[in-house]
């Protein structure tokens, strides 16, 4: 697109024209491996080294996977054979995802986590980036705690305590990132307001709970909280790991967000004054998107964290991904083949947290377009 400078009346001159910046070509690839990875003696030997070492690693790990490995049968077989048994998953699978809930409504743990994953897909389309979004989140975790529990419309009543494995791990952490969002916005302004009755409690939040790690906030929440309240007042353990959860997450989060405000000019506010916006909306309008388009990778980064945090629950009985892979190798004939359990479960963490990193890295390049 051209761009021109007008001097005299009636006259234009065409002085540029931007071009979009080239790519790398294929072509400029050896080139920058000759100048980055053999320049010199030493750095060539070095390049070398750590090739043969990567090409070694790849060829015993392809040779335990695939050549090795046995297909078929079950663990007397896989006793013969010195690579990875598959036969372990094929029987251990359903215990892997679903855990403890009972084996004829599995369907249905099944069906809420497919749920929660399909909400995590239509969030990679742009037409959804809008409230409607979030409706849909709200949306998608009522109906997977609704057929995970049961009691109506015919579905037999599930307690909490049978809960666990995959759905588990989305819930806990699609809900503590939900939740904590509107929470860490009122942090966020909370901890930069000019009232003292409202800076100081929202500091005094933030700094308590990012001053304690997560396991001693989820012992808070599973183990002391009910010593302090009555019993008419005591819920699960599942709700109370989840509000800890979501209040560690708003912790976070909260200082993401306020470095954002931080990032936007002061003359913003000043300038949505002028017009005449009250603060509350200048704060709304002005204020916060440009916020959040500053804090999109911290707090996807903080979303990414909360995933793998979820895989701390298990010290106070909460059975997520993590303990039902513990327990598909409890049985003595499968207890030898654990790599096989934690390389199915790494692959589904792995997954999970990549998407969420490939959905920052989208939303990022739409926000910088549009801007």
């Amino acid at each position: 697109m051209g761009w021109s400078v007008t001097g005299q009346p009636g006259r234009s001159i065409q002085t540029a024209t931007l071009e979009p910046f080239p790519l790398r070509s294929i072509a400029a690839w050896p080139s920058w491996i000759r100048r980055n990875l053999f320049r010199g003696g030493r750095q060539s030997i070095l390049t070398v080294l750590i090739l043969a070492l990567a090409a070694l690693a790849a060829g015993k790990g392809l040779s335990w996977l695939l050549i090795d490995a046995t297909y078929s049968g079950g663990a007397a077989e896989c006793r013969l054979a010195s690579g990875a048994c598959w036969p372990f998953l094929r029987e251990n699978a359903r215990l892997i995802l679903f855990g403890t809930y009972p084996e004829a409504e599995q369907w249905r743990s099944a069906a809420a986590a497919a749920i929660l994953l399909s909400c995590l897909a239509l969030s990679f389309v742009p037409r959804f980036w809008s409230s409607r979004l979030g409706l849909a989140w709200l949306g998608a975790i009522a109906i997977a705690m609704l057929l995970l529990r049961g009691g109506v419309a015919g579905l037999a009543y599930v307690p909490m305590e049978k809960w666990s494995g995959l759905p588990v791990t989305l819930l806990l952490a699609s809900i503590a990132v939900v939740g904590a969002f509107p929470l860490a916005i009122l942090l966020a302004f909370g901890r930069r307001s000019a009232r003292r009755g409202i800076r100081w409690p929202s500091v005094a939040f933030i700094e308590l709970v990012r001053g304690t790690p997560l396991i001693g906030v989820l012992f808070l929440a599973a183990v002391l909280f009910p010593l302090f309240v009555p019993s008419y007042l005591s819920i699960d353990s599942l709700p109370r790991v989840q509000l800890a959860l979501i209040f560690f997450t708003a912790a976070y989060m909260a200082e993401v967000i306020r470095g954002g405000l931080l990032a936007v000019p002061v003359g913003q506010a000043e300038a949505a004054h002028a017009l005449g916006l009250t603060k509350w909306q200048a704060r709304r309008h002005i204020l916060l998107p440009q916020a959040l388009k500053v804090s999109v990778p911290g707090l996807v980064n903080t979303s990414i964290s909360e995933v793998k945090n979820t895989t701390l629950v298990l010290i106070v009985g909460v059975f997520d991904l993590l303990q039902t892979t513990r327990l598909s190798y409890v049985e003595a004939q499968w207890r030898p083949y654990f790599a096989e359990a934690y390389l199915f479960t790494g692959t589904i963490f792995f997954l999970l947290c990549f998407s969420l990193s490939r959905l920052s890295m989208k939303i990022e390049r739409k926000l910088n377009y549009a801007g």
